[in-house]
């Protein structure tokens, strides 16, 4: 396992926060870089096109305006969503704008390209590469992605149906890289159990939601607080991608959740709500399965900080528990 080198010494805890489309924007991004976990945005998020410009400029520079104040404790680095899908007119504008501000790390989903690839390793950039599977893993690493996003049963948004464990495994069988684990990871024993599992860093979505800095409704926030994982919907009605959603924000919709149609995947368009006049993401409310965890709404620091407290008394539970001090194998736990 390794971590990227961009990565070593920056982290005050293993994890990336995972770009939330409409939600994440520079306030978060910030917050969470400052708080020493790597904030991320979707490059859609800067609309219109020209905005992408103005808030990678003042992301760069307040970074590097606390990095100066606080060498010490410099902030983590931040990343950009690219959706490499053929339905993205954006994505060559939008690399130019990244390539220019050289942007530390890409996060590329929908589609592993070669040529995108080629783009970010230009300037000294790496790609992580999000997969639901085995067998896109692999290919997203032949067509040049530095690292994998694994994202198992119970991730917010977009989300995959395979165990985390299994899809760590196999993933591990013949990858030794930069690997991330997504899927309801809402507080620091799940950041550990990520790591313990064969991840490098856990990838946090749904419990930045109810953040302060967020770009999201307020209802949406209380949304996330007063849920549990069974009120998680998986449906790819919306986008026509399948996708976790919260219940509630359906049945506001004017839709039953229980008796939702399929949808078309040939005719993927995001935002636009399909066959039904909701929105994805406006409308209907992404949410990964761990937001049972989330129980009120807290700066993104203060986020953070509970994690932290969380992982590390985790590390301490496990380094104390009797089996993992009896034979020759404590060092498993110990090393977690």
């Amino acid at each position: 396992m390794s971590l990227p080198a961009i990565l070593e010494g920056r982290l005050s805890l293993p994890v990336v926060c995972s770009p939330l489309f409409i939600i994440s924007n520079p306030d978060l991004v910030i917050a969470q870089c400052k708080a020493g976990v790597v904030g991320s945005f979707p490059a859609l998020n800067a609309r219109p096109a020209p905005v992408l410009e103005e808030w990678l400029d003042r992301i760069t520079t307040e970074l590097a305006e606390h990095n100066a104040r606080h060498p010490d404790r410099p902030a983590a680095p931040f990343a950009v969503n690219q959706i490499v899908h053929k339905s993205n007119d954006r994505l060559e504008h939008d690399l130019d704008m990244c390539a220019k501000y050289k942007v530390p790390i890409t996060i590329t989903s929908l589609g592993a390209r070669e040529d995108v690839n080629r783009s970010v390793h230009a300037y000294g950039g790496i790609v992580l590469h999000d997969v639901i599977d085995n067998r896109f893993a692999r290919k997203a690493i032949e067509k040049g992605a530095d690292g994998l996003i694994a994202v198992a049963a119970g991730a917010g948004g977009h989300a995959g149906t395979l165990s985390p464990f299994v899809l760590i495994h196999e993933i591990r069988e013949w990858f030794d890289g930069p690997l991330l684990l997504s899927g309801a990871i809402s507080n620091g024993n799940a950041v550990l159990a990520a790591q313990a599992a064969g991840a490098d860093l856990a990838y946090v979505g749904s419990a930045f939601i109810a953040t302060a800095e967020a770009n999201a409704h307020e209802s949406y926030k209380q949304m996330i607080t007063e849920s549990t994982a069974s009120d998680i919907v998986y449906t790819n009605l919306f986008t026509g991608v399948h996708g976790n959603y919260l219940r509630q924000s359906i049945v506001n919709a004017g839709l039953d959740p229980d008796a939702l149609p399929v949808s078309d995947p040939s005719k993927m368009n995001f935002g636009s709500g399909g066959t039904t006049k909701a929105k994805a993401w406006r409308d209907i409310w992404g949410a990964g399965q761990g937001i049972g965890a989330i129980k009120r709404v807290v700066p993104a620091a203060e986020l953070v900080e509970r994690f932290a407290s969380e992982y590390h008394a985790a590390r301490q539970r496990v380094n104390l528990a009797p089996w993992a001090t009896a034979g020759k194998d404590s060092t498993v736990a110990a090393s977690a």
